[in-house]
């Protein structure tokens, strides 16, 4: 797997807090697991992957060397991961396009994290050997609407009613794309 050429980094967000931004790693498992299980109640709704199954993590951290697929952190001192993203090629004729996905926790949010996560994962997608990103969302994330608009992203779809939530509610998706050449 090439590594991503900026990583690690270390961030100093908004509110003073450092974070280490870097490529998921084989000891991650457990902490990507507490960070799922950290995950606000209302994210649990409409997630695709469950972060709060062990078998998903363990997953999740073996993938992490497949030549289609980028997995980021950013991790505190204490080793918690904040937020985690990844990106993700297509398979046949759209093996141009990239998929992304970014999570940030709680008690991480409105402080920059998911912008900086947002920049690197976009990056990740293009040294992949992506030439367009998509990234789907609920369409009441605004915050994460915004973070992506401010990086060309356009909504290219809405589906409506199309995910349905672990509380049995179903909800609208948005698609956003952006070119990556």
């Amino acid at each position: 797997m090439a590594e991503h050429p900026t990583l690690p980094r270390r961030i100093t967000l908004l509110d003073g807090r450092s974070v280490t931004l870097r490529p998921l790693s084989a000891n991650d498992g457990m902490a990507l697991y507490q960070f799922g299980c950290s995950l606000p109640d209302d994210d649990w709704h409409y997630l695709q992957s469950d972060l709060r199954s062990l078998d998903t993590t363990t997953r999740l951290v073996n993938a992490r060397s497949a030549e289609h697929w980028r997995q980021l952190v950013a991790a505190a001192d204490d080793g918690t991961i904040a937020a985690y993203a990844s990106a993700r090629t297509l398979p046949g004729r759209s093996s141009h396009v990239v998929t992304l996905q970014t999570i940030v926790t709680g008690g991480w949010r409105h402080v920059g994290l998911g912008t900086t996560v947002a920049h690197a994962i976009v990056a990740a997608g293009r040294a992949l050997g992506g030439r367009k990103a998509t990234v789907d969302m609920v369409d009441a994330q605004n915050d994460g609407r915004s973070i992506f608009a401010r990086l060309g992203f356009i909504v290219e779809g809405t589906l409506v009613r199309h995910a349905r939530g672990r509380d049995g509610r179903q909800y609208t998706i948005l698609v956003m794309a952006a070119p990556l050449d």
